[in-house]
């Protein structure tokens, strides 16, 4: 009798630990992601659906946070600096949350977006952005709770929350036109002194014209207010290969007094070791 009871025991067990039921759920999860001229916007959250229920002043109270959704807290991240009304944001996620009230809505990005529902207290510390907006009646009841980037154009986008038949927009601006501003006048202005430095390491490590190698080297040096003991080290390489001994020693002693200052012993061997074998 014990055996079988510890038999059933023991099959009870493994069933409780191997048996898995999977059922859709109440608020399922969701992921928008929307490029606002060149800032990459991603949001994640949960969708609560109405199900018949009063949502806001009964589900969702009046003039207490709300975290905006359901399940974990709603993320937005931004992976280039946004604007919001006077606030400016730096790329990173935040956590929305929101006070509803019958004709506005605080908005609140909190830089705290570990976690799940919303703080008892709202940290100041952890406020980086905070707006008032009003409050619009959508044209048919909205059943499933959504979060949409509407109005996008190169410079500026909205984040429009609705729900029931109340929904909200928050405008946010990009520094589309600085970065594309930056971009062109970089591209007008000619080759970096990294692209040289690329060129020129590229060109050596395949053994292609090492003469061009050698004049972007120079260029590129000659662009660097203080080149690094790596960047030294690669152009005394570069110029032994070109057949300039002399002007690879010289190099290398730059390079090797740079990675002795820096405490780099890798360094420090590599370029004693050419300095040996150049100097013969």
């Amino acid at each position: 009798m014990k055996k079988y009871l510890f038999f059933m025991l023991a099959l009870a067990l493994t069933f409780a630990v191997t048996a898995q039921i999977n059922t859709p759920a109440p608020s399922p999860a969701s992921t928008l992601s929307q490029t606002v001229g060149l800032t990459q916007v991603t949001i994640e959250y949960s969708r609560p659906s109405m199900r018949g229920r009063t949502i806001f002043g009964d589900l969702v109270p009046f003039n207490r946070v709300w975290r905006t959704g359901a399940n974990a807290r709603t993320k937005i991240a931004f992976d280039q600096e946004v604007t919001i009304g006077d606030f400016k944001l730096d790329a990173g996620t935040y956590a929305i949350f929101t006070i509803p009230q019958p004709n506005t809505w605080d908005v609140i990005f909190y830089s705290d977006y570990q976690g799940n529902g919303a703080p008892r207290e709202i940290d100041d510390s952890k406020v980086s952005a905070r707006v008032t907006v009003k409050t619009k009646m959508t044209e048919s009841p909205v059943e499933s709770f959504t979060i949409a980037l509407d109005n996008v154009k190169s410079n500026s986008a909205e984040i429009r929350i609705s729900w029931e038949k109340t929904y909200i927009s928050i405008p946010f601006s990009v520094s589309t036109d600085v970065a594309v501003m930056a971009s062109i006048k970089a591209a007008l202005s000619g080759p970096s002194a990294q692209d040289y430095y690329a060129a020129a390491t590229y060109m050596f490590s395949e053994g292609k014209d090492i003469g061009k190698a050698k004049m972007y080297i120079d260029k590129a040096m000659s662009m660097i207010e203080q080149p690094g003991f790596w960047q030294l080290r690669q152009q005394s390489l570069i110029y032994a290969a070109s057949g300039d001994t002399k002007g690879a020693i010289e190099v290398a002693k730059q390079s090797l007094a740079a990675s002795e200052a820096a405490g780099n012993a890798d360094y420090v061997k590599m370029n004693k070791e050419s300095l040996a074998e150049w100097q013969q």
